[in-house]
């Protein structure tokens, strides 16, 4: 099978697209022909090994695994002798993230846990772009931040996969939306939704007196002080962008002002996918995709992401 394979960290032009045989699955896998994957900064810390914690999970001096993607809807090919939620055939997506990664390829493996049937209504480039960017925005507002219809909700950095995804999450649940994002990005997250959409080269939200129920941060920019002016009395600020000074600090501010601290940590479930193929089924959720690439420009997408200034997701079709 063919697959992007990198040997060592570095970037993307040490990607290199080789021959490799197709796996098997084990008692308890499901092998997916894979139709299409879409690109993640989970990738890009991957490839690079930076931060440098990303190492120990990875491998110290090169990668255990050698293919990259973690995102993928395909075609189930074989399955395990254990395996009973999925037969030969079925049209799945997933999260490969917990099982080695593996999607930037024509033949991918992974638990049965890990995936989900297809959303019926989407293509397969659509779905491609839903797993670890909508789960983590259904964590973060549902699980994390206890999002309740009604709340008002600041959303910063309201652009991309996972931002983009919030705001539809967030009026999946009835809130009130509010959208932080850049001048070139403004029309995209008021068609996802958002109620109001803030310029924050033009205003800074941090500055106003409107305060909120719930802000997710995608982009983790600013203090802890500073987040804790625009939050009602019980508000809850959750951030899937790793801040250590939440992690020392929010305890105490819990205590103080009942305000709610979070770093959000998002792991995949067949669950959750379920629950995201059903959202966009009922049409709340519709991905964004920027553009598409083939298995050949999986460097040119990851160095595309790598620049900045996303709009919505990066597909891969195999």
């Amino acid at each position: 099978m063919k697959a992007v394979v990198y040997e060592k960290y570095g970037f993307p032009d040490i990607l290199e697209l080789k021959e490799l045989p197709r796996p098997e699955p084990g008692s308890d896998q499901v092998l997916i022909k894979v139709l299409a994957a879409s690109v993640n900064k989970a990738d890009w810390h991957l490839l690079t090994g930076d931060p440098f914690p990303v190492r120990l999970m990875a491998g110290l001096t090169k990668p255990k695994n050698k293919v990259l993607g973690a995102d993928v809807v395909g075609v189930v090919e074989r399955i395990g002798s254990n395996v009973t939620q999925f037969k030969i055939g079925d049209e799945v997506y997933g999260d490969l993230s917990g099982t080695g990664f593996g999607a930037f390829a024509e033949y991918a493996l992974t638990n049965e846990n890990q995936l989900a049937q297809k959303p019926s209504n989407l293509t397969y480039e659509q779905t491609a772009a839903l797993p670890m960017a909508a789960i983590t925005a259904l964590q973060g507002l549902r699980d994390k931040g206890k999002i309740r219809e009604d709340d008002e909700v600041l959303i910063n950095g309201a652009s991309g996969g996972v931002g983009g995804f919030a705001i539809q999450v967030a009026k999946a649940f009835g809130a009130q939306v509010t959208a932080v994002c850049s001048t070139d990005k403004m029309c995209a997250a008021s068609e996802q939704g958002a109620d109001l959409v803030i310029d924050y080269k033009r205003v800074d939200f941090i500055k106003g007196d409107k305060q909120y129920d719930l802000v997710f941060d995608v982009i983790g920019n600013h203090g802890i002080s500073d987040l804790s002016k625009i939050l009602k009395p019980k508000g809850r600020y959750v951030t899937c962008a790793f801040s250590m000074s939440l992690a020392l600090l929010g305890p105490w501010y819990k205590v103080r002002q009942g305000k709610q601290f979070i770093n959000l940590m998002a792991s995949n479930s067949s669950s959750d996918l379920k629950t995201i193929a059903r959202l966009a089924e009922e049409g709340c959720i519709t991905p964004r995709i920027q553009r598409v690439y083939t298995l050949d420009d999986v460097p040119e997408a990851l160095q595309y992401m790598a620049n900045g200034g996303m709009e919505g997701k990066l597909v891969v079709t195999i």
